[in-house]
């Protein structure tokens, strides 16, 4: 479903990704982890086509999103386009329009970009809200929502565009604590009750270790080890994953 290969990116000096390999199978559920700055965002950031790869071929249920030959510049085509909206993130702010209500957020997208009918693309925002516990609150605005509700929200707008992906950058570090489970909730639903493609990044590590098919560990721009849970998070192979594990865990 996801495939990046050779793919390098870099701001002056700082070499964020370096000949990344990396690929998600169809239905997986992937979460990634390790040290900030260590390029995890920026794969996903790529698979949105926020940020452009330096070089690298970047693939996506078959089409392609990013090829960057290595001196060569990414030309926007509309295969990209078209590749492009496979894939729906919920990013760590929570990027509501603050004039709209919720439903209105959720419609939005469907409307202008997907050209649904209003009415269709109201009935599927009052189905995504309800799945997010929100059916209480269509009619409010983000202002008079917690940070729980705002970020359920987003994952209600995001999946208004039925991608075949869905990405989380850090979805519940901007929350107060007694707010994270409430969201963690709604992902963990969308993991085990859909065959969504699912990658994540993640400070959860006990979250990851629950919903994860497998788990990759980053550092550097490159891949340190990846395998299922159990493997990374009880008997972890690297130094490295350990260190970070020791750092994050009472491991």
């Amino acid at each position: 479903m996801i495939s990046f290969r050779g793919v390098s990116k870099s701001w002056g000096d700082n070499h964020v990704l370096r000949s990344l390999d990396f690929e998600v199978a169809p239905g997986e559920k992937v979460c990634i982890i390790g040290p900030s700055g260590s390029g995890k965002t920026t794969i996903l950031r790529i698979l949105m086509t926020l940020e452009t790869p330096d070089e690298g071929l970047v693939v996506v249920n078959g089409g392609t999103l990013w090829d960057v030959k290595k001196g060569g510049h990414a030309k926007e085509t509309k295969e990209m386009k078209a590749t492009r909206r496979n894939v729906g993130m919920v990013f760590q702010s929570f990027n509501l329009f603050p004039h709209m209500t919720a439903l209105e957020n959720v419609m939005e997208a469907p409307v202008k970009v997907l050209k649904l009918d209003k009415q269709e693309a109201h009935q599927r925002a009052v189905e995504l809200l309800g799945m997010v516990g929100l059916s209480d609150h269509l009619n409010h605005k983000p202002g008079r929502l917690s940070g729980g509700q705002q970020q359920r929200v987003a994952i209600a707008r995001a999946m208004a565009m039925r991608p075949t992906v869905m990405l989380f950058d850090e979805p519940t570090s901007a929350l107060d604590p007694e707010l994270i489970g409430e969201v963690l909730e709604v992902i963990r639903e969308l993991a085990t009750g859909t065959d969504m493609t699912m990658l994540m990044v993640t400070h959860e590590m006990r979250f990851a270790e629950e919903i994860s098919d497998r788990v990759v560990m980053f550092d550097k721009g490159v891949v340190v080890e990846k395998g299922p849970p159990a493997q990374i998070f009880k008997s972890p192979e690297h130094e490295r994953t350990r260190k970070f594990l020791r750092a994050v865990l009472d491991y």
